[in-house]
């Protein structure tokens, strides 16, 4: 597995560190949104309901003005002074009568302020007539209320009966009649559902009537209502927030009526929900425009810090495809540890280059020794292994083959004689023809100078030359027989060298021949001995190589490429 580039890594860990900050930057501001909110909305529910305390407390106020004008009602107060005056000894019909009318102008007082029972009651509290939606719950004759109850005070009493007893908000007026107080006119309002319900409403929240640890009525749901009960068993209603049912909620007391208390709630979780989701949404595009420029700012961060070690990476990369060692880096000038880095490269490199430079030529030092030691067995062959290197490279270059495909030619026609070092003296420096057991000592060594090079790591690339430079393009060639393309190209150039060489060098058995005739006999052999393109390849080279030929007239040796047989 490769290891992740350096920029990526640089990328990854600037971009997770920038990360991690804004991440607990908006945990942060989260947290702190979410509870200045909640805190927020809270005041609001309290200044509001407080608003709705000073309403109702006015609305109260309002209706109590009103009962007490309705109650200056000439009729009924005359009515209910006769009756009062007359009961005991009145006739059947005459009390009848006196009741209808009292009845007749309670059912119009409670018409006009639609309340939920209005009653006349005596100065015992006595209920003579009721009327409203609700009179059953005050039939004539059932007490509403206290003797000598204050006048024009609110206060609370619990009629019917059985499972339909119903607590009531009294709002009580004194009927005067001259300077006596006949009676009193009571505004009974039912706290049940639909009077909690008007309160919610008025308060734009959840209202809810307890009397001690009883809520009466409420728009909670039960869960929170059995909450709200055991905080008003607990004497903490009148706390401004708390917890019911594991959620926050803003509490605050409307009125106080004997020992029931009308209270209006708010969630403040609901409330603020709507405020966080929105702040929060702020937040979140923030925090994506900030994880946007943390992103911009990691790349430029990590190739700031990379680029440097990118470029210099990379020219040590080109140079090592290009094997330009000997071009030094140019330091970029945008860190100094980075340039320290290129200069300490370029040293090293210039005493790799100086030390490379003094390997080849102990090497190639090595190598000429070495065939100068082969050449000087036999003094007719003297240089004749610095000559074939000549004519090698000659061919290899009009050839048009590559810088390191010469050197290799160089070196392996230097070395292409090097098995010559096993064959006898008497073989190898005998004037007159070999016998066939000679000829094949001869021929074992190009195989021998293979294995003596196989040894020496270094000189690998140069044993196919000295291994197959006695092949033939026609097969006839030693040591292994092999044709045509089968031959390396540099075995078939060293090859037309070598035989170019030893038939213009004198021997013993027989004089030097002049180059013209040994093009000739060359090109007479193309295709068969020898590979056409090497020989037409010398053909050209030797004109600069032998200076003493030009000009040459090479017009009468046309070649005639031979027929290649198996």
């Amino acid at each position: 597995m490769n290891a992740p580039r350096l920029v990526t890594r640089a990328l990854v860990l600037s971009f997770l560190t920038v990360t991690l900050v804004l991440g607990a930057v908006f945990i942060v501001l989260s947290v702190g949104v979410r509870d200045q909110v909640r805190r927020s909305v809270a005041d609001n529910l309290a200044t509001a309901q407080q608003v709705f305390t000073r309403v109702e407390a006015r609305r109260q106020q309002d209706l109590r003005a009103t009962v007490a004008t309705l109650a200056e009602n000439p009729t009924l107060k005359a009515a209910l002074d006769t009756w009062l005056a007359e009961q005991a000894g009145a006739s059947a019909a005459t009390t009848a009568e006196l009741l209808t009318t009292i009845q007749r102008e309670v059912d119009k007082i409670a018409d006009r302020v639609s309340a939920g029972v209005l009653a006349v009651a005596d100065g015992r509290g006595v209920v003579v007539a009721s009327g409203g939606r609700q009179a059953a719950s005050f039939p004539r004759g059932s007490v509403i209320g206290t003797p000598g109850a204050p006048a024009a005070a609110d206060r609370v009493v619990v009629a019917g009966s059985g499972a339909y007893r119903i607590v009531y908000r009294l709002l009580s007026v004194p009927l005067q009649f001259g300077d006596a107080t006949i009676g009193s006119l009571e505004l009974g309002t039912a706290l049940d559902e639909s009077y909690v319900g008007e309160l919610a409403q008025l308060s734009r929240g959840h209202a809810a009537i307890v009397r001690g640890s009883v809520v009466l009525a409420t728009t909670l749901d039960p869960s929170i209502a059995a909450g709200l009960a055991a905080h008003s068993a607990a004497g903490a209603v009148a706390k401004q927030v708390m917890d019911l049912a594991g959620e926050s909620w803003a509490v605050q007391p409307l009125s106080q009526v004997d020992d029931v208390t009308l209270l209006a709630l708010g969630s403040v979780d609901a409330a603020a929900a709507g405020q966080t989701v929105t702040a929060l949404t702020s937040l979140a595009w923030i925090a994506l425009g900030a994880m946007g420029l943390a992103i911009v700012g990691s790349m430029w961060l990590a190739r700031t810090l990379t680029e440097p070690i990118d470029r210099l990476s990379q020219s040590l990369t080109s140079m090592t495809v290009a094997e330009r060692t000997k071009t030094p880096l140019v330091p970029g000038g945008s860190s100094r540890e980075i340039d320290q880095l290129t200069h300490t490269f370029n040293s090293l490199m210039a005493s790799v280059t100086a030390a490379e430079a003094e390997a080849e030529a102990t090497y190639l030092g090595a190598v000429r020794a070495l065939a100068a030691a082969l050449d000087a067995r036999d003094p007719y062959t003297a240089g004749h292994s610095e000559r074939v290197s000549t004519f090698a490279v000659a061919i290899g270059e009009q050839l048009g083959l590559d810088g390191d495909a010469v050197e290799t030619l160089r070196l392996g026609a230097l070395l292409h004689d090097v098995g010559k070092i096993g064959v006898p003296d008497e073989v190898l420096r005998k004037q007159g023809a070999l016998t066939p057991a000679e000829f094949e000592a001869i021929k074992v060594h190009p195989s021998a100078g293979a294995r003596i090079l196989r040894s020496i790591p270094f000189l690998a690339p140069h044993i196919p030359i000295v291994e197959l430079h006695h092949e033939r393009p026609d097969g006839q060639g030693y040591p292994y027989g092999l044709a045509g393309d089968a031959i390396p190209l540099a075995a078939r150039i060293v090859h037309v060298a070598d035989a170019f060489d030893a038939m213009t060098s004198a021997r013993a058995y027989r004089t030097a021949r002049l180059p013209v005739e040994a093009i000739a006999e060359l090109r007479r052999c193309a295709g068969s001995d020898f590979d056409g393109q090497a020989v037409e390849a010398l053909v050209v080279a030797v004109p600069r190589l032998i200076g003493a030929l030009a000009p040459l007239d090479l017009s009468a040796f046309q070649w005639a490429p031979r027929t290649r047989t198996a």
